[in-house]
């Protein structure tokens, strides 16, 4: 029993550290989408005070062409980071399937000794009661 409470705590340890992956993750790409749009603005705005807006003009402000590449880069990231974070969905829920195995598999044992122990009790009962003679009273 004890090696199963054992298992038990760590797979709820396990459990935890994928969601609180999983929490990381999701904040991260709410972070890289934030910014992503920021500099979305940004460049709007850039282009509207340099009154160009064609990337491949000679004149286009430089800020715009560094925020647009960063831009870019941010949708790279939460694009992987999606793929991540649904590994790591996939991993967490098959994290709590097996603890929940494992809990019921402890929870089987622990119902099968008290079953086992009642059923000890019980013959010591019948035993202590087969002794006590007719005539007396409890």
């Amino acid at each position: 029993m004890k090696s199963r409470n054992t298992l038990i705590r760590v797979k709820r340890f396990q459990l935890d550290e994928k969601r609180r992956k999983v929490a990381q993750m999701e904040a991260m790409i709410a972070d890289f989408q934030r910014i992503a749009a920021d500099l979305e603005r940004e460049i709007v705005a850039e282009q509207e005070r340099a009154g160009i807006y064609d990337p491949s003009h000679f004149a286009y402000p430089t800020y715009a062409k560094a925020a647009i590449a960063r831009r870019e880069n941010l949708k790279r990231s939460i694009d992987e980071l999606e793929a991540q974070l649904r590994e790591a969905r996939f991993s967490l829920q098959e994290a709590a399937e097996e603890l929940k195995r494992v809990e019921l598999l402890d929870e089987r044992d622990q119902n099968r000794d008290r079953t086992a122990e009642e059923a000890r009790e019980h013959a010591e009962f019948n035993a202590l009661a087969g002794l006590r003679p007719r005539g007396a009273l409890a």
